[in-house]
C-alpha cells in the first residue's frame, strides 16, 4: 500500500462473474482500489509489471499459465506486489504450492465479504498472515507428506542461514511458525509489540524472506518446526 493512497488490487481469475463479484466488494471500501483484471497467469504477470498493484488475488486453476507459475514469476521479479491465492478447499495442494511459490496467504473463493476485505488489508500491511492456524494446518498436512518416502520420515538438512539468528530471533521464528500473532508473541516472551516487530524484520532480512507466511513455510520445510500429530 502506498503511503498516501488506496491499496491497489489486481484480480486474476478465468471466471468473469467471480472477478465482478470481488470487484463490487472491494470497491465498496474507500481504502481499496481494483486497478485491473486478468483471466490467466500469463496476463497476470504482464499486468503486474504494467499496473504495479500492491495485492494480487490469484486463482490457481487457469488456462495458458496457472496461478502457481504466475505467482512464482511475479515473486521472482522486482515487484513489491503480495499475492493471495484463491482456492476452493482449505486443505488444498494448490494453496500449499502457492505458498511455496511465494504467495503471502490464501483465501477460500466463498470467503465472506468482510473476511476478503480484511485479508487484503492484512496482506498489504505485511504484518500478519491470513488465518494463521489454517495456514499452519495446511503446511503440517503437506510438509508431512513431502517428508515421507517409502514409509520412512526424512529430515531436511539444517539451513546454515539459521546460524545468523540470535537465540531470541530463533524463539520468535518458532512462535511465528506456530501461528502466533505479534501480540501473542509479545505476551509469551514479555516483550513489547514494537520489539517483536523488530525481531520479525531482522528474521526476514537474515533469511531472505518476503513476509511472515514465508517464515512459516521456511520453518516447516527446513525442519525447524516438526509437524505435530503424526497420525493426523
Amino acid at each position: 500500500m502506498t503511503g498516501n493512497g488506496p491499496i491497489r488490487i489486481l484480480l486474476v481469475d478465468d471466471q468473469p462473474l467471480l472477478r465482478m463479484g470481488f470487484r463490487l466488494i472491494l470497491e465498496g471500501e474507500e481504502d481499496l482500489e481494483v486497478v485491473g483484471e486478468a483471466s490467466d497467469g500469463a496476463e497476470a504477470v504482464r499486468k503486474v509489471k504494467e499496473l504495479e498493484p500492491d495485492v494480487v488475488l490469484m486463482d490457481v486453476r487457469m488456462p495458458a499459465m496457472d496461478g502457481i507459475e504466475a505467482t512464482r514469476r511475479i515473486t521472482a521479479s522486482a515487484t513489491n506486489a503480495r499475492i493471495i491465492i484463491l482456492t476452493t478447499f482449505d486443505l488444498d495442494e494448490y494453496a500449499f504450492s502457492g505458498l511455496q511459490a511465494g504467495a503471502s496467504a490464501f483465501l477460500l473463493k466463498d470467503v465472506a465479504p468482510a473476511e476478503l476485505v480484511q485479508g487484503v488489508r492484512l496482506v498489504a500491511s505485511g504484518d500478519a498472515v491470513v488465518a494463521p492456524r489454517v495456514t499452519q494446518r495446511l503446511l503440517e498436512t503437506y510438509v508431512r507428506g513431502g517428508r515421507v518416502h517409502g514409509g520412512q520420515a526424512t529430515n531436511p538438512p539444517r539451513d546454515p542461514l539459521l546460524e545468523e539468528l540470535t537465540p531470541r530471533e530463533t524463539e520468535v521464528l518458532e512462535a511465528i511458525a506456530g501461528g502466533l500473532s505479534n501480540a501473542e508473541i509479545a505476551h509469551k516472551f514479555f516483550l513489547s509489540e514494537a520489539t517483536v516487530k523488530t525481531h520479525v524484520r531482522r528474521i526476514l532480512t537474515k533469511l531472505h524472506l518476503r513476509d511472515r507466511v514465508q517464515v512459516v513455510v521456511y520453518a516447516y520445510e527446513t525442519g525447524l518446526v516438526v509437524p505435530s500429530n503424526p497420525d493426523y
